[in-house]
């Protein structure tokens, strides 16, 4: 049995899903829409996809089984609970949404419609988190009681072209997205492995002085001027981890833009931009090679011509070492790879749990507890680092 597929938004991104998904054995026809008629047009002739649609309400009218949400960050969460109470499986990007208000929205929508929502966070599957996530299992840390994780990515590697390919004429309005708003590649690569949540936060911003426009509050469509920030968050059950969230770094964000460490009472695990060291009170491993995706796509494969030259790096990582690949299908065994191995897993993850009615790992009670602590961390900056508690939608229901 296959299932059909609409992809919504035809961006930079999609194609590397479309691609996946055209290959999957568990996904038939394949649709495809985007407010810009011409760049859905593309999609389809570049991945032989079945078709476009007009719009996203034809999608939603139409007898599709499940959509993807590829679009702008702070549209996911209407887009989704309205695909949900439409009757279609969602799988969306990150982040889940932008207000508490909206996730609850589309939790309710789960629980209601009984269908799948996956958020499809590629820090879930980072290798330093699937490494520290078997540690944890086999209680090599001891107990785990202090985590950091950074996404840090200078606007100057990448990101000004994609605002402009995706913001049109008004893209610097866009490209002041507030960085805690976008938390999910910090925070789900530490509540990937330590299975706990966040209470309470206190978090700082960094007022912007760049001044190009870009996180500019006269411009900012969100009214943001934080291009930098930093926060603190309680977990249940004792100790705390920290995010950083960098726009403005000097990082070289190209080679690895998110960043994990873990410390525990018996061990710890160090990953930087380019080493990742396992210690313990006996020493120090080097496991830089077992956490090094390889590449499997050149930087000018012509699938990326439409990508900044600064973010094709993330479009062409392979599987590491570390990953697990025997449950994937073996039509992506020598299929390109992006985010550090994290796209073959989740493609997967969303048809296997569409196919059999089981919740993904990224289901909508853990996208919850990876996005609302950074939508109250950002009301935590706003006040000046006041410390906040952060609302909890409690565990995915057992099966």
């Amino acid at each position: 049995m296959t299932f059909s597929l609409g992809i919504v938004g035809a961006g930079q991104f999609a194609g590397q899903f479309a691609k996946l998904w055209r290959l999957h054995p568990g996904v038939g026809d394949i649709w495809a829409t985007d407010l810009v008629p011409d760049r859905a047009a593309r999609l389809v002739a570049d991945y032989d996809l079945a078709g476009t649609m007009p719009s996203f309400e034809a999608l939603l009218n139409s007898d599709v089984d499940a959509v993807a949400i590829f679009t702008q960050r702070w549209t996911h969460g209407p887009l989704t609970v309205q695909a949900l109470r439409a009757g279609k499986h969602v799988y969306a990007a990150v982040p889940m949404a932008v207000a508490e208000e909206e996730i609850e929205a589309i939790i309710m929508a789960v629980q209601e419609t009984g269908l799948i929502y996956m958020m499809g966070e590629t820090s879930h599957y980072n290798p330093a988190t699937v490494y520290a996530r078997n540690q944890i299992a086999a209680s090599s840390f001891g107990r785990l009681f202090y985590a950091e994780g950074d996404y840090v990515h200078d606007m100057d590697l990448g990101f000004y072209d994609a605002y402009r390919y995706s913001g049109g004429d008004n893209w610097k309005a866009t490209a002041s997205y507030p960085p805690l708003l976008y938390p999910t590649h910090a925070i789900g690569g530490v509540l990937g492995a330590w299975q706990t949540h966040a209470i309470s936060v206190s978090a700082i911003g960094v007022v912007d002085d760049r001044g190009d426009g870009v996180f500019d509050k006269s411009v900012s469509q969100f009214g943001n001027d934080f291009s930098n920030a930093t926060a603190l968050f309680e977990v249940e059950g004792g100790g705390c981890f920290r995010t950083n969230e960098f726009r403005r770094v000097g990082y070289p964000s190209h080679i690895r833009e998110s960043r994990f460490r873990f410390f525990g009472t018996e061990g710890s695990l160090e990953q930087l931009a380019t080493v990742s060291l396992w210690q313990d009170k006996s020493g120090v491993t080097d496991v830089t090679d077992y956490l090094q995706p390889k590449p499997t796509l050149p930087p000018d494969d012509p699938s990326l011509q439409h990508v900044s030259p600064a973010l094709r790096d993330a479009f062409t990582s392979g599987s590491a070492p570390v990953h697990d690949r025997s449950r994937l299908p073996e039509e992506f065994t020598h299929v390109s790879n992006g985010h550090e191995g994290s796209h073959h897993f989740l493609a997967d993850d969303f048809v296997q749990g569409v196919a059999t009615g089981t919740l993904p790992p990224v289901n909508a009670w853990v996208a919850a507890r990876y996005t609302l602590p950074g939508i109250v961390a950002h009301q935590s900056a706003l006040k000046g680092g006041e410390r906040l508690a952060i609302p909890d939608f409690g565990n995915a229901p057992r099966a």
